[in-house]
């Protein structure tokens, strides 16, 4: 290649440019600097480019040319192009007419869209569940292992959980489960009154506590306040590369950090439901005793023929698998995390919102299964 490919000489208000030699992208390391510098340096009134001496040229160097003129025109100069050889005048060209043509957008063909969107809704859903079934064989797999050896269990860790899990939600529990247990009371007495029939209210608050709101109930709030934090610990983790520092020493991060968080959300969840029915009984009892007139004695005593055992099991024995649902779902979401805030944010919402929704259909499935049982 030529000493000089590019030499530009001023002569009064004009800039003349001449390119001479090969100009291909084997030759860009030269000539791309070369371009650049009379760009930079562009304060004529007016440029021509003369490329008769040009041997050889591709695409990139057509670009290049094209650049080069575009600078000076789009600063309101005008910039030509002679000794264009027939050689390269049909490339010099076409690289013209692309340039100036304006970008088209995509057309998307609309008549699919909704079956594209339903099939990328169904992939999603299909990879959500791959990723709660290896997170749950995961867990299993840790438990396993640590039935096999006993001393391998932290404790510390399990009981360090059930405190920030369980101890420190019951007053949250207390109160929202009393105000809706409250609340159901006041609607029934205020609906049944119509047809004197107050008492069946004492019916409605117990057996909906003691199967079905008292335990969804608490596995929300439990969901949004427990499942969060557990995928923004975790999330948190990964983003510092803590959990890489755990597999680097040997250790496996499902059975150090997971399965005591799980462990303890199965746990607490049962504990929580039963003092959160408790405190829904006694919140339809108060406004029972305050808004209906119903004295306490006959509340506990038609509570006694409304509800039996039975409706308290249906809704314990769905409390600890809501809770696995719950921590799966929260842990698997925290693996998740990128290295970045926004995406510790998105997966922490993710969680919430698919732990809600999972308890949601769980306790549907529940409620068929025990009908069908008859319970």
């Amino acid at each position: 290649m030529p000493s000089e490919p590019l030499q530009a000489a001023l002569h009064g208000a004009s800039l003349e440019v001449v390119a001479s030699g090969p100009w291909t992208a084997a030759h860009a390391g030269a000539l791309e600097p070369l371009v650049e510098k009379v760009i930079a340096g562009a304060s004529a009134g007016s440029l021509s480019l003369d490329i008769h001496g040009v041997r050889e040229i591709d695409t990139f160097g057509a670009c290049l040319m094209e650049r080069l003129l575009r600078s000076y025109r789009a600063s309101g100069k005008q910039a030509r192009m002679v000794g264009v050889s027939d050689q390269f005048r049909g490339l010099l060209l076409e690289i013209d007419r692309i340039a100036a043509a304006p970008a088209a957008p995509a057309k998307k063909d609309t008549r699919f869209a909704i079956f594209e969107a339903a099939g990328r809704a169904t992939l999603a859903i299909g990879q959500d569940f791959v990723t709660f079934i290896a997170m749950l064989g995961a867990l299993g797999d840790a438990l396993i292992r640590i039935l096999v050896r006993p001393r391998t269990f932290r404790l510390t860790s399990v009981v360090n959980q059930l405190d920030r899990v369980g101890l420190r939600a019951v007053p949250i529990i207390f109160l929202i489960t009393f105000l809706i247990g409250g609340i159901i009371a006041q609607q029934g007495f205020f609906h049944f009154r119509k047809f004197a029939a107050e008492d069946y209210t004492v019916d409605l608050v117990g057996i909906l506590v003691l199967r079905e709101l008292g335990v969804l109930i608490v596995a929300i709030m439990v969901a949004g306040r427990s499942g969060s934090s557990y995928t923004a610990e975790i999330g948190s983790m990964k983003m510092r590369e803590e959990i890489d520092a755990l597999r680097t020493m040997g250790l496996d991060p499902v059975e150090v950090l997971l399965l005591p968080r799980v462990i303890a959300l199965v746990i607490a969840l049962p504990i929580l439901t039963f003092l959160g029915s408790m405190a829904a009984l006694y919140g339809g009892g108060v406004v029972a005793w305050l808004y209906g007139g119903m004295s306490p004695s006959i509340y506990i005593s038609r509570l006694k023929e409304a509800v039996s055992i039975t409706h308290f099991e249906v809704g314990i024995i769905k409390a600890p698998f809501m809770a696995l649902v719950i921590g799966v779902v929260a842990c698997a979401e925290g693996l998740l995390v990128k290295g970045s805030a926004e995406s510790l944010g998105l997966r922490t919402t993710t969680s919430v919102v698919k732990s809600i929704f999972l308890v949601i259909v769980l306790d549907g499935f529940f409620a068929i299964f025990f009908a069908s049982i008859g319970m």
